[in-house]
């Protein structure tokens, strides 16, 4: 992506320091964007990702941020803005699991509280924040908020019910906002990744390799988070710019219904 009045566009990437939110930030680097990277945590992982990207020539700035502190949220985007004075790309990657798999019977609030409180709450009020700067502003670069959600969007599972729900409300929060800014020459996308190989899949990995052997995953194996940053970053840079509200599958046609 070529620069505007002498800047690179600036991409905030929630949940970044590792897994699909490294190779985002990456990915998004390799097509000309300063980066802005919030997590939870500030540890080598983000120092890692930060020289990764300076690697790539571009801008990076780690604010460490819990996407669950709503408050929080407009400290951010003041913070991020102070990069380059605008933001062309937002990226919804931050989110957790559920606590632990169990019967869906024994859910506890506090474990669906956290969950939703993360996942959709957060995600929901760092996108307002961002929306309202691009909605005021006018920018001569592509300008895209892409959400990274979840076959789990659709596929049910009942042994992590809060994540399910939390997952399943994004693609309605991606078409309302996919309207909302249209005319501001918003893109507004959806990313569903299916078993991808990341950090938070390592303690399930076992149960995954067997079920890629009785053909759970149509590709036959593992996706790759360099995958996800792919379909991200492509939809970031202005490559699709009819399609705000589409919904793009990274799964290897897990989500294909057959029989």
């Amino acid at each position: 992506m070529s620069k505007t009045d002498g800047k690179c566009p600036t991409a905030l990437v929630t949940g970044a320091r590792r897994g699909i939110g490294r190779s985002i930030c990456v990915s998004l680097a390799r097509r000309g964007f300063d980066i802005v990277l919030t997590d939870v945590v500030n540890d080598e992982h983000a120092a890692t990702t930060c020289a990764l990207v300076r690697d790539e020539g571009q801008q990076a700035l780690f604010i460490q941020s819990d996407l669950g502190d709503v408050a929080a949220h407009a400290s951010v985007v003041e913070q991020a803005l102070r990069l380059n004075g605008s933001i062309e790309c937002l990226v919804n990657n931050a989110g957790i699991g559920s606590p632990s798999r169990g019967d869906l019977l024994d859910v506890a609030p506090q474990a669906f509280d956290s969950v939703l409180g993360v996942n959709l709450r957060g995600t929901f009020f760092m996108t307002q924040a961002v929306a309202r700067h691009m909605a005021s502003t006018a920018s001569n670069a592509p300008r895209s908020i892409v959400t990274v959600s979840s076959v789990s969007a659709e596929m049910a599972s009942p042994e992590r019910a809060e994540y399910c729900l939390s997952k399943s409300a994004l693609p309605m929060m991606t078409r309302l906002f996919a309207l909302r800014l249209a005319a501001a020459n918003v893109g507004v996308f959806e990313v569903r990744p299916g078993i991808i190989r990341t950090p938070m899949t390592a303690g399930v990995a076992q149960k995954y390799e067997a079920r890629f052997r009785e053909g759970l995953v149509p590709a036959g194996r593992w996706g790759e988070s360099d995958e996800v940053a792919q379909a991200v970053a492509t939809l970031a840079d202005g490559s699709l710019p009819f399609a705000t509200g589409s919904v793009i599958n990274v799964d290897g046609g897990l989500s294909i219904p057959a029989f």
